[in-house]
């Protein structure tokens, strides 16, 4: 499977099937990446993206699903601590602490509740925490399903930072960790020196800085 950093959140994987999260890209455009599934941690229109206009399966928590559906999206709902498997790949919705709400909507329409997701596509298990702050129920989500890659936020100010997502990456306990949602705006700006020298100086964990459009090849 190749795993691709689009930038701010949105990464692809590249497999058997393509599975598009969150879909945004600032001042580009995330149309030519063709996916067959879109996964949507929360309603935020720097997540939520091009979801409608790529008109693609969507897997998403039941309210942003019923938006989805009711703008012609052909839509897959589901909930916290749920799984499901669409056209081959595997979804398990999994907590996130953060806010939510569907922008695009309107003032005060429900996005439902943010979550993460992990997807498992090839034999390999992606985690990609959306945008959250730490909490001590990652162990969990390293115990119960064992992640490969790690995608954790490190930006700050909307999410952890790089001194939380230290502590996740041990929490999770994924081989390999991958910053996400830092550098697309001064505010969020980050350190992954710090990151990659704080974790692999005290774990055997790898940390693996993309630039945008970059891919990594991940093996089972």
């Amino acid at each position: 499977m190749q795993l691709t950093w689009l930038g701010h959140s949105c990464v692809l994987l590249s497999g058997s099937k393509k599975v598009l999260i969150d879909p945004f890209i600032e001042g580009g455009s995330v149309a030519a990446t063709n996916p067959d599934l879109v996964a949507i941690t929360h309603g935020h229109s720097d997540h939520m993206g091009e979801a409608v206009a790529l008109g693609k399966k969507t897997i998403a928590i039941t309210e942003i699903a019923r938006y989805l559906k009711a703008n012609g999206v052909p839509a897959e709902s589901m909930n916290i601590g749920g799984t499901q498997v669409v056209d081959g790949v595997s979804f398990t919705m999994t907590p996130a602490m953060h806010s939510t709400s569907i922008e695009e909507a309107g003032m005060g329409f429900s996005g439902g509740a943010p979550a993460g997701f992990v997807i498992g596509l090839d034999g390999i298990r992606v985690y990609h925490a959306g945008d959250t702050g730490l909490f001590s129920d990652m162990k969990l989500i390293g115990d119960l399903y064992h992640p490969d890659v790690a995608l954790l936020p490190i930006g700050g100010r909307y999410t952890m930072g790089v001194t939380e997502a230290m502590m996740a990456a041990n929490f999770i306990g994924a081989k390999t960790v991958i910053p996400i949602h830092y550098n697309t705006w001064d505010r969020i700006a980050a350190d992954t020196d710090a990151l990659k020298k704080g974790i692999e100086r005290t774990t055997d964990l790898r940390v693996r800085v993309l630039l945008p459009g970059k891919s990594l090849d991940i093996t089972p």
